[in-house]
């Protein structure tokens, strides 16, 4: 099928239409620049000009196409709750296009929703959720509600491998650098669940392909939760710099925007997604990235 993939040559988008090219589709993906149009041709995808903000280029290429992927976001954490209400705009701008047919649409959430003590499923519901990017799964609620086949893949907050240079992990690194220490929050006894991209790649693709019931949740998660402060030792080894655990206000002033993330405790199941998907990741995990080159250079 010929599938319009906005955030196409982001750092999953790329995974993605690579997988989905392999596999035997077409891509058309949304390109807001020549660079980035010459990036998908160079890589057997077909461009479509325009940019989130631009709804009727999102109307059009979903209208030539045999389905959805929803990637793209806009991450500036300046304007972060503006960015999420733009991403349910164009959620709703897409569904538009797509009323009446029946073109699967795939739209991306994130599990990092969901802080709390237990097991975060997929049937896990949010919709008064103070977090901003909830949005999301509201506009893919809304459009669902008109009869759009919607499902929502949930990705982990770290979603790892070689390139990721604006995830949760370079941000950790970042801050460790500039402050000096890898800080931890409380000991750093939450969890952050994590997926390699080209595992999530394929997880889109295979979502793709089988009929689905409109409102599923899958969980883009290979690794349920991996404790922070193995994560931020981790870090500290690399860096040679000490881990020290910080209380939630000295955090706060430490972390800044990131604190959330950083006490982020988000155990999550993917028993569903992998039963339903015959789903299996495969490729290395988070730690195993941190050691290897993906995020270290040897001269670190």
């Amino acid at each position: 099928m010929k599938v319009f993939v906005t955030g196409a040559t982001g750092f999953v988008g790329t995974a993605v239409v690579q997988e989905l090219l392999a596999n035997g589709h077409q891509v058309l993906g949304l390109a807001r620049s020549e660079e980035s149009a010459n990036k998908l041709i160079a890589s057997g995808a077909e461009a479509h000009r325009g940019d989130l903000n631009d709804f009727e280029s999102l109307k059009s290429g979903a209208e030539i196409s045999d389905a959805v992927i929803h990637l793209g976001f806009v991450h500036d954490f300046a304007r972060f709750e503006e960015m999420c209400r733009l991403d349910g705009q164009v959620i709703e701008a897409i569904g538009e296009a797509l009323v009446g047919t029946e073109k699967p649409f795939l739209i991306t959430s994130g599990t990092a929703l969901f802080s709390k003590d237990g097991i975060t499923t997929e049937k896990d519901r949010s919709v008064n959720n103070p977090h901003p990017r909830i949005a999301t799964e509201n506009a893919a609620d809304a459009v669902a509600a008109k009869g759009v086949k919607v499902a929502v893949v949930r990705l982990s907050p770290s979603v790892h491998g070689e390139g990721d240079k604006i995830g949760f992990v370079p941000l950790a690194i970042k801050i460790a650098k500039e402050k000096g220490i890898s800080a931890v929050i409380d000991d750093g006894n939450n969890f952050w669940p994590a997926v390699h991209r080209l595992d999530a790649a394929k997880l889109y693709r295979l979502a793709l392909e089988k009929p689905f019931e409109t409102g599923t949740r899958y969980h883009a998660v290979a690794e349920q939760g991996i404790p922070f402060k193995m994560i931020a030792t981790e870090i500290a080894e690399k860096l040679n710099i000490p881990v020290v655990s910080l209380s939630t206000e000295e955090a706060a002033e430490h972390f800044t925007w990131f604190a959330h993330f950083a006490k982020l405790n988000n155990m999550t199941s993917s028993e569903e997604t992998k039963k339903s998907l015959n789903w299996n990741p495969q490729h290395p995990t988070l730690l195993e990235d941190m050691k290897g080159s993906a995020y270290f250079s040897e001269r670190q």
